[in-house]
């Protein structure tokens, strides 16, 4: 009996591991972790999907691939070995690198849908590669092709950041723990709905955090 055919979806989470985000570090090793739980229950809800996660965290002291397109239920916790804030914030060569990353998986398969992160608790400041020019024209050129970016912030004007870079679906919170709590429970309520938009084939590419699918 042949296997039915199952239809991909790529989990890209793009995480700031700069200096500032040390006050907050363990809420943020949490909530990766829940997020990931929620991935895999809704994976179980929607046995014909196939969901992938890449984490990416970033700061001045490089850009780190903490997994690359694993499947979710694979996937372990990462401790605080794995995530240690430093430095700056180069978030544009942090997204170029992913997104270049993850759109060379996702040009291997004819059909899929790809779920962008952005998770910053400030603004850009440390990009040698990459401007926001550039970033945006990569984001508009995959909005195109069945790809949801979603960028979340604290400390900074998240929404007029958000809009520079062409991203409508965004989430501000503030940097400690009873709002990050929030967010994440926010967050994995827009994940269950995301999947269920794909199900119904529905488009996903806005209203990510309007919860009313």
């Amino acid at each position: 009996m042949s296997k039915p055919t199952t239809h991909k979806v790529f989990n890209l989470i793009i995480l700031d591991e700069s200096g500032s985000m040390e006050s907050i570090k363990q809420t943020i090793i949490t909530g990766f972790n829940e997020v990931v739980q929620t991935v895999k229950g809704v994976a179980e809800q929607y046995p014909e999907q196939e969901h992938y996660i890449s984490l990416i965290s970033f700061n001045g002291l490089g850009i780190k691939t903490i997994h690359a397109n694993e499947p979710v239920s694979q996937l372990h916790a990462i401790d605080d070995k794995k995530y240690q804030p430093d430095a700056s914030t180069p978030l544009y060569d942090a997204m170029g690198a992913g997104l270049a990353m993850q759109r060379r998986e996702a040009e291997q398969h004819s059909a899929c849908n790809v779920l962008v992160t952005i998770l910053t608790d400030g603004e850009e400041n440390a990009s040698k590669e990459y401007q926001a020019e550039s970033i945006r024209k990569m984001i508009e050129e995959l909005q195109l092709k069945n790809w949801t970016f979603t960028y979340i912030g604290a400390n900074h004007d998240v929404t007029k950041v958000a809009a520079s870079l062409s991203i409508t679906n965004t989430m501000q919170f503030e940097a400690n723990e009873s709002s990050m709590q929030q967010m994440f429970a926010k967050e994995k309520r827009a994940r269950m709905a995301y999947s269920k938009k794909i199900s119904k084939q529905q488009d996903t590419s806005s209203g990510f955090y309007d919860e009313e699918a």
